[in-house]
């Protein structure tokens, strides 16, 4: 239960933090490129990576600091932030091609979810 609180409250806050990041992007840039979700991907993957590697430090590394803020945060901030160090962990470890393959099926294959959502949606 502690474990679905922490996450949670990290979601909730990665979440707002979302929002008002697309918001304020919104706000200052009107065009056709989604500047917004672009921003929070890469912000996302940025925070992944400096959370992990101070969780490496031995004055992060309660367990309950990766839930709320990897997790939690940067889950409800962005999953493409785990997406990208996931696909960091395959080729650092010498999956290369799992990575590839793991890369281009996730975005083809989301993207024809999508589609068939919007296709059974109008049925």
């Amino acid at each position: 239960m502690r474990a679905l609180l922490l996450v949670g409250l990290g979601g909730g806050a990665g979440s707002i933090l979302r929002y008002l990041t697309s918001v304020v992007v919104t706000r200052y840039f009107q065009g056709v490129f989604p500047l917004a979700i672009f921003i929070v991907n890469v912000l996302g993957c940025l925070m992944i990576g400096l959370l992990l590697g101070l969780l490496e430090r031995p004055l992060f590394t309660h367990p309950d600091m990766k839930l709320l803020f990897v997790t939690g945060f940067c889950g409800g901030y962005t999953t493409f932030s785990t997406f990208s160090y996931e696909n960091l962990s395959l080729i650092q470890s010498g999956h290369y091609l799992t990575a590839v393959l793991y890369i281009a099926a996730s975005v083809f294959l989301g993207m024809v979810a999508v589609w068939l959502g919007f296709v059974l949606a109008k049925l």
